[in-house]
């Protein structure tokens, strides 16, 4: 028997079947990202009660085949208003991302681009805002504006988007100095044109990877701040407001506050699975 029949030969279609394989961690990551986007679109597809039914006779019960995530002190259904709380905590998530990166978009072209005056302004504005931790920063927001779902993504957007400024600050200040942008400019292109049409794309790039990280991280401050009673007023099924409710009865009911973290924890962690793959892929692309 020669070499060549002892070292099997893996067909090119195999090959290529073995290179589209999502892996499994994606995998589950989309599925969960699809289930809760089903949610946000068409709660009532999913929900088994109405979220606002009472029902006292069956207060506090624990989770069961008639309510799979138990019910509260008012008797509701706590699966039902899980799923019907999607919407609102995403679009605070999402509304808190783009204010987030709205902000951090300005800052940092500002810090990367004007002149020497207002882009020493500008850092020293990021530094003051980067010093404050991200859950200070949001407490005195609300504060000040007082608690509500506005103030909830204006407080969260703000806190994060120092980070988010630093990072798109770097991003244009290393294509403003790549070959590219020499080349362009030695082709006598107009400075509009160079911002448009290379530094801007090309610093915006990456951050098509932070949106995925950044809304599940919004929806995890979001919640924080709802957990100390700084969020939507009840009874909304919001998930930081369901957090806040079963605080009350943490020893008596736990799966109150113990459920509506692990949803929290669990659209967390998908999107920064889908996030992180992204990534993965533009830097792959890239090289």
């Amino acid at each position: 028997m020669t070499l060549q029949q002892k070292v099997p030969v893996t067909p090119p279609a195999a090959r290529s079947r073995k290179k589209s394989v999502v892996p499994w961690g994606l995998g589950t990551a989309l599925a969960a990202l699809l289930f809760f986007v089903v949610a946000l679109i068409a709660p009532q597809v999913l929900a088994t009660h109405d979220p606002y039914a009472l029902d006292l006779a069956n207060s506090l019960q624990p989770p069961s085949l008639a309510h799979w995530f138990g019910t509260d002190e008012s008797g509701r259904d706590l699966y039902s208003r899980v799923i019907w709380g999607t919407r609102e905590s995403l679009l605070i998530g999402i509304g808190a991302t783009a204010a987030s990166l709205t902000i951090a978009l300005i800052l940092g072209s500002l810090a990367a681009l004007a002149g020497k005056y207002v882009a020493g302004t500008v850092n020293r504005v990021i530094e003051v805002l980067f010093a404050f931790p991200t859950l200070l920063l949001a407490l005195l927001l609300v504060a000040v504006i007082g608690p509500s779902a506005f103030s909830q993504v204006f407080a969260v957007g703000v806190g994060t988007s120092p980070g988010y400024a630093r990072m798109i600050r770097g991003q244009i200040l290393t294509a403003k100095n790549s070959g590219y942008v020499e080349a362009a400019t030695a082709l006598g292109h107009s400075r509009g044109r160079i911002l448009r049409s290379h530094i801007i794309p090309n610093a915006i790039r990456p951050l098509v990877a932070i949106i995925a990280l950044s809304v599940g991280q919004s929806i995890v401050w979001a919640s924080s701040l709802a957990f100390l009673g700084l969020g939507v007023a009840p009874p909304s099924p919001e998930w930081g407001a369901l957090l806040d409710a079963g605080r009350l009865y943490i020893t008596q009911a736990p799966w109150l506050t113990v459920i509506p973290g692990l949803v929290i924890v669990a659209l967390a962690i998908a999107a920064t699975t889908l996030g992180k793959h992204i990534q993965a892929s533009l830097e792959k692309g890239e090289k």
